[in-house]
């Protein structure tokens, strides 16, 4: 049964430049999803803060749009890919995604073809309408409203699947954010300050989620560092996403003098992204992307922002977004050998 060390940041507060103490936490969904699909591969997955404080989930994750599920985020993903034939000139912002309305694309789309259109008609008007809300700032319903696109849809119909999409949303929120406080290992975390050379031998991987308070605890951390080149000697999958990332600026030099991970390829949350988050409106002390590029790091990025991206550069497995999430843990579990 391989063991992992679920590194998660047990930082509370950051302090941004319009707002000190600004809360923080770990990623709700980052977490839970990929706790449990670990678990539930036969995983031993041991949860560690730096000093063994309780974590907390940062309040921002659990934003509703956070959790839209993701049968809807493929179906939306599947209508920007027609904005532009080069995924190059495609920029959907956090807003586009989360307050135009176009993640309900699908819910929509369901009930076009309940009237009568054919699947791929759907989509086309769909994807039309979402193009046009998507280029001039407006949203989904009254353009498809406003433009001929509704498809014979009245305005009850296009709202009430928007109101859907929200309120399985918020569901699904509130349920990870239980799963999580029942949890031991969240609950009970494991210091990893106390730790033995021994015992952290015993771990096959390590996978840290993000959360901004993941740039506060864990770059810089003595501890961290040894993890890292315990399991890097070993040639160990060190694994992280989003904010995680931050955890290798831990990490110590090579014998050459040069970073442990020197020229590796890797991805985090990129700064096009962070600006469009809250906290990035409220002004970042650093940019994560930015700090691994220094240290030595090649960013490798998706073609667009918010795109699911995941690189894997021999032991080392980087997510750059919580739509990353399924995608960096079920590499984890490949490299792991575990289905």
């Amino acid at each position: 049964m391989p063991r992992i060390a679920f590194v998660v940041s047990g930082a509370r507060e950051i302090d941004l430049r319009d707002s000190r103490n600004h809360p923080t936490g770990y990623w709700a969904e980052q977490a839970v999803t990929s706790y449990e699909l670990f678990a539930a591969a036969g995983a031993e997955v041991v949860v560690i803060t730096p000093d063994g404080s309780v974590p907390v989930i940062d309040p921002y994750s659990l934003e509703p749009f956070f959790h839209y599920p993701h049968e809807d985020r493929s179906y939306f993903a599947s209508v920007y890919r027609t904005f532009h034939r080069d995924p190059e000139d495609i920029r959907i912002t956090l807003r586009q995604s989360t307050q135009l309305e176009l993640s309900a694309s699908r819910r929509i789309a369901r009930r076009l073809e309940v009237a009568g259109k054919s699947a791929d008609e759907a989509h086309d008007l769909v994807s039309r309408a979402a193009k046009i809300a998507w280029r001039q700032n407006r949203q989904l319903v009254e353009v498809m409203l406003t433009e001929g696109l509704d498809g014979g849809l009245d305005e009850t119909a296009l709202r009430a699947a928007v109101a859907e999409l929200n309120t399985v949303a918020s569901a699904l929120s509130a349920d990870r954010e239980a799963l999580l406080n029942e949890i031991d290992g969240f609950r009970y975390p494991v210091a990893l300050s106390g730790l033995t050379d021994d015992e952290l031998d015993e771990f096959d991987a390590l996978f840290a989620p993000g959360g901004h308070a993941a740039m506060v605890d864990l770059p810089d951390n003595a501890d961290v560092a040894r993890l890292l080149y315990n399991l890097h000697d070993r040639r160990a999958t060190i694994a992280t996403l989003c904010h995680g990332p931050a955890l290798l600026l831990s990490a110590p030099e090579r014998i050459d003098g040069q970073w442990l991970f020197e020229g590796f390829r890797m991805t985090c949350c990129t700064n096009e992204e962070e600006d469009q988050t809250a906290f990035g409106n409220l002004g970042m002390p650093w940019y994560l992307a930015s700090a691994l590029q220094n240290a030595g790091g090649i960013l490798d990025d998706a073609p667009y922002p918010w795109a699911s991206h995941v690189v894997v550069d021999r032991n080392l497995i980087t997510g750059q977004n919580p739509y990353s999430t399924q995608a960096t843990a079920q590499a984890v579990l490949k490299a792991l050998g575990l289905r």
